[in-house]
């Protein structure tokens, strides 16, 4: 998972606080429906193609939680469907009131980790050095499994909150006065483990952010050709090789060439977290019988 971790019970806890959602009086249809005392097995199964992601932290999570679970297929690697990429086992009525908010979740992750993963391939055509990186912008309560599934894409994660690291925006600098005076008091404080990186939206502001000491630059809201007219004055300035760039900004599947083509280091993209292209998985049960005899 690239360097993420969450303790599994702290994934276990996340669960069951969804699954309270979901059910807060119960599963009426199940109770109704299903006797107790029989056990099941199910699959779910990928429907669509797709990069999985996450299978580690939900498969422990499951297992804390009273089920037999294992994954059915490496994360990370390009997965053609129909396929089954997870097996649940356990209680029959435990795992339907598991199911939606199981495949949700796995929906969620597998859907940023493939549009993470077309995106840097788009990005790759061009140029191969340019790292696809998420933004913080996440659905709240899903910031890492959002990020772990970026990671997993083949993203870069970007900072994973406001605790990580320092990026100076538009407010910021309003407050401040300026983007030098906003940089000089980050600089001032910030430990020497932290970069400081400056939102800017025009080449006098990337050129004050520099000058004052900024490590990374982000160029947001630009047209790609704006952005690769910033990108070359800063070279012929002896400026480019101070910083890294990014580009940020209404970025996606269909622009993101554009942006790799401009010289930046960084692309990143709110829509690998928030609007990622929708991957189908469902929940098949596949064997019941009495639990005495499971």
């Amino acid at each position: 998972m690239a360097g993420l971790f969450l303790d599994p019970y702290t994934v276990a806890e996340k669960l069951l606080e969804w699954v309270e959602e979901d059910a807060p009086f119960g599963d009426l249809t199940t109770g109704y429906t299903v006797p107790r005392g029989l056990w099941a097995r199910a699959v779910v199964v990928l429907k669509s193609r797709a990069v999985p992601a996450c299978l580690e932290p939900v498969v422990e999570a499951l297992r804390i939680l009273g089920f037999n679970a294992k994954p059915l297929v490496e994360e990370a690697a390009w997965v053609e469907p129909p396929r089954g990429v997870l097996e649940v086992a356990g209680e029959a009525r435990r795992i339907l009131l598991f199911e939606r908010t199981l495949l949700n979740l796995l929906i969620y992750t597998f859907s940023v980790a493939t549009t993470t993963r077309m995106m840097v391939e788009a990005a790759h055509r061009i140029n191969p050095r340019v790292r696809i990186a998420a933004t913080r912008k996440t659905p709240p309560g899903l910031r890492y499994f959002a990020k772990c599934a970026v990671a997993v894409g083949g993203g870069d994660t970007h900072r994973l909150s406001l605790s990580d690291a320092v990026l100076v925006k538009d407010n910021h600098v309003r407050i401040a006065g300026s983007v030098a005076e906003a940089v000089r008091r980050a600089k001032a404080r910030t430990s020497f483990a932290h970069r400081v990186e400056v939102e800017v939206s025009s080449l006098e502001e990337a050129v004050e952010a520099i000058e004052a000491g900024a490590d990374i630059v982000m160029i947001d809201n630009q047209p790609p050709e704006v952005v690769a007219e910033i990108v070359g004055e800063l070279g012929r300035r002896g400026l480019r090789d101070r910083v890294l760039i990014e580009a940020s900004g209404g970025i996606d599947l269909s622009n993101v060439a554009d942006y790799a083509a401009t010289g930046v280091d960084i692309i990143s993209s709110s829509m690998l977290t928030m609007s990622p292209v929708r991957v189908d998985l469902s929940l098949r049960v596949v064997e019941v019988r009495e639990l005495r005899s499971a």
